[in-house]
């Protein structure tokens, strides 16, 4: 492969990443900015900050399967359109039905673009660079978190909160213009795709994902006592049992289920939903810390991520050589123990800490991270190259419902304890800091969990091969036997 197309897939992969990542957060300092120039009631803002989430969400295994049938370049390149034409639409609009409509189809054209980027760096780039991709995409996610709040709140304040979402449209032609070097496949089309797609496993899939996700961040602003997220949650079970029986049956699933007896598949989605509480957890609550008890600005609260997103750029490089060198469950796993460090380290600060007293625990966040670059690579190592995009569907679908969790999860826990500190005498804000630290180490216990994970799952993932792949070994073994 040329260094011409290697560094514009590399380019692709960080750019699709970051724009579908900065704009699950950059909106949130807009809202009330758009509540008062639309004339928005509180359920319409609602809808406006979770409607991208929940689309996004619920269609990333329709996403997966659509870049396994038709492939990678052009949906990715349907997705970027759809991106970046919806992002456009966003900053146009004048009500607040047409916002919501339109953050609704940029969700939809994220689930299309990031399934089949990730396909993209598993099936198309050399084996020696797919780490190095998955670490500029990592890095990628996690500067987008990081800057979300800071670029919104810059751009609301200085142009107005259209332009938080006219930011995303240079960014969408620019990866656009990189889709070319996409190497070309051969795709189905027609009546031949709609008898593949499965389209009940499409709707049980998208509508257990949705209620899934509606149901955590209800639960999350509102209780889990309180209706509807106890109602979506009970659905959403009933759902996601109704397509596992669906997908058992059906000749051509939206996923195969056989996939999941890989271990280094299913430990990898595992590992992805833990590190995924405990780092969204991390930048959600530490934003609010920082602001409510330590009276950063905005932007201040966001530039204090800086240095996690600078250490994992800088310790990425050294990821793959370290899983060639001790193995990659091992050096994985000592990745999300360090990110486990750090998380409990940060929950220790204080109500009268500095900048600088949070930036250790930051930064061995952001080293732990770089080392688990390898995650997701080595997740889909023993999936066929006709089941990628399948598999990037499942780990993305896993990365976005942990965004969604880890908040709801250290928010829960946060709120409980904050709760009943208030009840024994403390001040609001030592509360909330009891709270915080409380939310935090619950967090790093559960990233914790995923090291070991880690560690048992992705152990030799060469011997963890599909059965598909076992079976096949042994027919090739007969045959050669019976040969002689």
């Amino acid at each position: 492969m040329g260094r011409g197309r290697l560094c514009a897939l590399l380019g692709m992969a960080a750019l699709t990443g970051f724009i579908t990542t900065l704009d699950n957060t950059v909106i949130n300092v807009a809202l009330p900015t758009v509540q008062r120039d639309l004339g928005l009631t509180v359920t319409d803002l609602e809808w406006v900050a979770t409607s991208y989430v929940l689309t996004f969400g619920a269609l990333l295994l329709t996403g997966g399967r659509l870049t396994d049938l038709l492939g990678r370049r052009p949906v990715l390149a349907a997705g970027i359109v759809v991106f970046t034409l919806a992002s456009a639409a966003a900053a146009l609009a004048d009500d607040g039905t047409t916002l919501i409509l339109a953050r609704t189809v940029q969700g939809v054209g994220a689930a299309l673009v990031i399934p089949a980027s990730l396909a993209v760096v598993a099936a198309d780039l050399p084996a020696r660079r797919r780490t190095t991709a998955v670490g500029l995409w990592t890095a990628a996610l996690a500067t987008a978190l990081a800057l979300g709040p800071v670029i919104g709140g810059f751009v609301t304040e200085r142009w107005g909160w259209s332009w938080v979402f006219l930011l995303n449209v240079p960014f969408g032609v620019l990866a656009l213009a990189l889709v070319p070097a996409v190497p070309a496949a051969r795709a189905r089309t027609g009546a031949g795709l709609l008898r593949l797609l499965d389209l009940p496993g499409v709707v049980l899939s998208s509508l257990a994902l949705f209620l899934l996700t509606y149901g955590l961040v209800k639960g999350g602003e509102h209780g889990f006592g309180t209706s509807p997220a106890p109602l979506c949650l009970w659905l959403a079970g009933a759902t996601a049992c109704a397509f596992l029986v669906v997908e058992a049956r059906t000749p051509v699933p939206l996923f195969d289920l056989r996939l999941l007896r890989s271990r280094t598949l299913s430990g990898g989605a595992a590992a992805q939903v833990l590190w995924g509480i405990g780092v969204n957890g991390v930048f959600f609550f530490t934003a609010l810390y920082l602001q409510r008890v330590l009276d950063f600005s905005p932007t201040g609260a966001g530039l204090a991520f800086l240095p996690l997103a600078l250490a994992l750029l800088l310790v990425t490089p050294f990821a793959e050589p370290a899983a060639r060198a001790v193995g990659a469950h091992l050096s994985i796993a000592a990745g999300l123990a360090l990110v486990a460090a750090g998380l409990w380290c940060v929950s220790g600060t204080g109500p009268q800490a500095d900048y600088w007293d949070l930036q250790p625990g930051l930064l061995v966040i952001g080293a732990g991270s770089a080392l688990t670059a390898p995650l997701t690579v080595r997740s889909v190592a023993d999936v066929p190259t006709a089941r990628t995009g399948m598999a990037s569907g499942l780990i993305s679908a896993a990365r976005e419902v942990s965004g969604v969790f880890g908040v709801v999860l250290v928010g829960v826990v946060l709120t409980r304890t904050e709760r009943s500190a208030l009840r024994g005498g403390a001040d609001p804000v030592g509360a909330f800091v009891d709270g915080y630290d409380a939310g935090l180490r619950l967090a790093a216990g559960c990233v914790l969990l995923g090291a070991v994970i880690t560690a048992v799952t992705l152990r030799r993932p060469g011997r963890h091969r599909l059965p598909g792949h076992r079976r096949a070994a042994r027919a090739r073994k007969a045959h050669v036997v019976r040969a002689r």
